[in-house]
């Protein structure tokens, strides 16, 4: 499971990175410790203009079927052997994917008399991003639309797997333009 992560590097540095426009009015403050439920940064493909943009989505994924908003708290992760296939992810792993970014993840190895917290990133300290899903929910009671989106979990490697039984999929650059179907025949099946 990845519940808690941290993301410091900043939106203008993050846009020149990943060769995204600056968006006029995001300005989401970095954080240290964000948690399931927070409004995160996400990179997202649009079809139409064929341009990437980084946008706000609130972390747990509410799908457009859903009746109640409470189901975010369920969806914060999706399982890579199932997210082609479960009901809740199926039909946006089709269409809506995007790119989480983050500096760091965090996970708790458990020891006798309690865990052990470890933040893990890269080497050099530099940004990357999870393989992730996106959703667009209108609210029955507000009609409102709430932008939601969840991460996909799998395996672990061999370093995280001495604390952990899962890691979040962290996508190789050369892997981004597939998971975002920039291309036509961009079909990265997954991580």
């Amino acid at each position: 499971m990845c519940g808690r992560y941290r993301r410091t590097s900043s939106e203008e540095e993050l846009c020149r990175i990943y060769n995204i426009p600056i968006p006029p009015q995001l300005d989401l403050p970095v954080s240290y410790n964000i948690v399931p439920s927070q409004t995160v940064l996400a990179i997202r493909f649009n079809l139409k203009t064929g341009q990437r943009s980084l946008d706000a989505l609130q972390c747990g994924l509410i799908p457009h079927w859903a009746k109640d908003p409470k189901i975010a708290y369920k969806t914060i992760n999706a399982r890579v052997e199932t997210v082609d296939t479960a009901p809740s992810y199926r039909q946006v792993f089709k269409k809506r994917r995007c790119l989480i970014l983050a500096d760091s993840f965090y996970e708790w190895e458990k020891v006798v008399g309690g865990k052990i917290p470890y933040a893990i990133g890269m080497k050099d300290d530099s940004p990357f991003v999870f393989a992730g899903l996106w959703e667009g929910w209108k609210d029955p009671s507000t009609g409102e639309w709430l932008r939601t989106c969840t991460i996909i979990t799998g395996d672990p490697d061999e370093l995280v797997g001495q604390i952990h039984t899962r890691m979040p999929v962290i996508l190789p650059e050369e892997d981004h333009p597939k998971w975002l179907r920039e291309a036509e025949d961009g079909d990265l099946k997954c991580c």
